[in-house]
């Protein structure tokens, strides 16, 4: 449950969205990209209610776990998803994404002879076959080994662009540190902190600060 979150993420953030399991991280993030409908309040999308249908174009989402037709080949998933919108991308387009995601060796294949890291990776790439100006993603680096989550950390840092936000959600806290530029911290529904990430650290690493913040706030 989350309430009474007032959040602003400035355009062209790459923005960490923090807190403990059951924080309401993604409640929070599917009611962004309009998969639920908060009870009391809005939710904008630069100058459209996330609501707004038009809104879905502009917006990118990759799930925490991702649903894939496992029959289909990556390269099959990769045109269905683009058939979703109105322009619709080439094949070049989405071949370029499967090779950003490191995954373009494997786009003739059943996605389910793919591990789970490779699923991860097809997931990241679905996410921008709209070439998104809102980025969201779920734990994006969640099941990748630390090559994969090297790579792509540096994607993320490559994407966030004045023009793109990107918005996600990770319990890596070394990672967020590395590639954000603005951090929230939400516990119990409730937003802790929303600023600069060098600001709240302090010069402490992220990760104990975040322990510091979240355990005062158990005692009050």
């Amino acid at each position: 449950m989350v309430r009474g979150l007032d959040l602003k993420v400035p355009s062209g953030t790459i923005f960490g969205f923090l807190g403990p399991n059951g924080a309401g991280k993604t409640t929070t993030m599917k009611m962004a990209v309009g998969i639920l409908n908060p009870t009391d309040g809005d939710i904008r999308i630069g100058e459209l209610s996330a609501s707004d249908q038009r809104v879905r174009e502009h917006i990118g989402f990759m799930p925490e776990a991702p649903y894939f037709y496992d029959r289909l080949t990556g390269a099959e998933f990769m045109r269905f998803c683009g058939s979703l919108f109105a322009k619709r991308p080439s094949e070049e387009h989405n071949e370029r994404l499967l090779t950003l995601a490191g995954i373009a060796h494997a786009k003739d294949r059943p996605i389910a002879t793919y591990s789970k890291g490779m699923k991860q990776r097809l997931g990241f790439a679905q996410a921008l076959v709209n070439d998104p100006d809102y980025l969201f993603l779920d734990e994006p680096l969640d099941g990748l080994d630390p090559i994969g989550r090297k790579e792509v950390k540096d994607i993320i840092r490559e994407l966030g662009t004045p023009r793109r936000t990107i918005f996600f959600n990770s319990h890596i806290l070394a990672d967020v540190e590395a590639i954000c530029d603005r951090i929230g911290i939400l516990h119990e529904g409730r937003l802790l902190y929303e600023g600069p990430v060098r600001e709240f650290c302090a010069g402490k690493p992220l990760e104990d600060r975040f322990v510091e913040i979240i355990e005062r706030q158990k005692k009050t």
